[in-house]
Parts: C-alpha cells; structure tokens; sequence
C-alpha cells in the first residue's frame, strides 16, 4: 500500500510541476485534476499549495544534489569540477526557473537557502581544495565562494526569467563566471567549459 502511495504523490509531484510551469496560479484542483486524482487525493499528500510547492523545491533540491555529486565525481581537478557542476545544476536550474520565483512567495528565500545547504556545504569543500592547492584563487574563503555560485545560479535564472539572457547561453555564462569568481583567467575558464561541452 504504501509503494502506491508513494507513487501517487510522485505523479501528483510530476504533475503539479508541469502544471505550476504552465500556468504560475494553478490550483490544487486543477493539478488534481491534471494528475486524474480527486482533489482529496491531492491534500491527503499536501495540506495546502505551499506544502507541495515546498515539497517540489525540496525534490529540486535533492535533484541538485544528486548532479553535483555526480559532477564532482567524475573530475578529480577542482576547476573542471566547477565548471561539470555548474553545468549539470544549470540544466537542473533551468526546468526549475519558475518555480523558485514562485517558491520565493511561499517558501521563503531562507527555506530554499536552508534546503540546498547540503549542496553548498559539499561545493564548499570542492573550492577550500581548490584554493589549497593554488587551482583557484580569490580574495573570498571557500565558504563566502559558494554563497557566490548560488547566488550566481539564482541570478541567472532570473535574468533568463526576464529575458535578458537567452536559456541556452546560460549554462555556459554560469559554468564560465562561477570558474571566474573563483580566480581562474577568463580565456582558459572559456576554453574548459567549450572543452567539457564538446
């Protein structure tokens, strides 16, 4: 029973995303009905809209996790670790885009900050090994970079929100000013992500 369960709630999940990127102001009936449940259904898994907006921010946020690691795992060198990071969270970043701006209504910025400390606790750690051994070099603790790379990623899907930078240039703006803030040249950060995109 609870293996169903579950799987209700990740359909309603998958659903509800879709439809909250459709159309901002869905309400729980309509993604009830999108996901072909009864509304009871829907608030039997989430008492309320900003309780499954939050539970969709914390999926982002374990989704997020999950690509970083990956990226961490599969490049020993710190610069290239960034840069495969940045890269994977972007395209986690931008199917999410609106739905953080939604979340900054209801879950708070604090409440998204607090769920992705894991991430930024673990990028963290990747950047002090970074500045240890002389691959980046910055004037900020690796702590103070990784509130940066957050930010940078929170900035940028704002500013594709809003029309200013084109979804496909994004991931690589991000990868390529993340690698910069970091201390590494601009030419050689360019030529490293055009690298790992290839």
């Amino acid at each position: 029973m609870a293996g169903r369960a579950d799987a209700n709630r990740r359909r309603i999940m998958d659903v509800a995303l879709a439809e909250l990127l459709r159309d901002a102001d869905a309400s729980m009936d309509q993604i009830a009905r999108a996901a072909g449940v009864v509304r009871r259904t829907v608030y039997g898994h989430f008492p309320s809209r900003d309780a499954l907006i939050g539970a969709l921010v914390d999926d982002a946020a374990d989704t997020v996790a999950a690509a970083q690691a990956r990226a961490f795992e599969a490049a020993a060198d710190p610069a290239e670790a960034l840069a495969r990071s940045m890269l994977a969270v972007w395209e986690i970043a931008d199917g999410y885009r609106l739905l953080v701006s939604m979340a900054q209504r209801s879950v708070t910025v604090e409440g998204i900050l607090r769920r992705l400390e894991p991430v930024r606790l673990e990028c963290a750690a990747m950047l002090r090994r970074g500045l240890e051994e002389g691959v980046f070099t910055s004037p900020l603790p690796a702590e103070a970079l990784a509130y940066v790379r957050e930010q940078l990623l929170f900035g940028l899907m704002q500013a594709v929100n809003d029309g200013v930078l084109a979804p496909e240039e994004a991931g690589r703006s991000a990868a390529v000013t993340a690698l910069t803030a970091a201390g590494v040249p601009a030419r050689e950060a360019a030529r490293l992500v055009a690298d790992i995109r290839d």
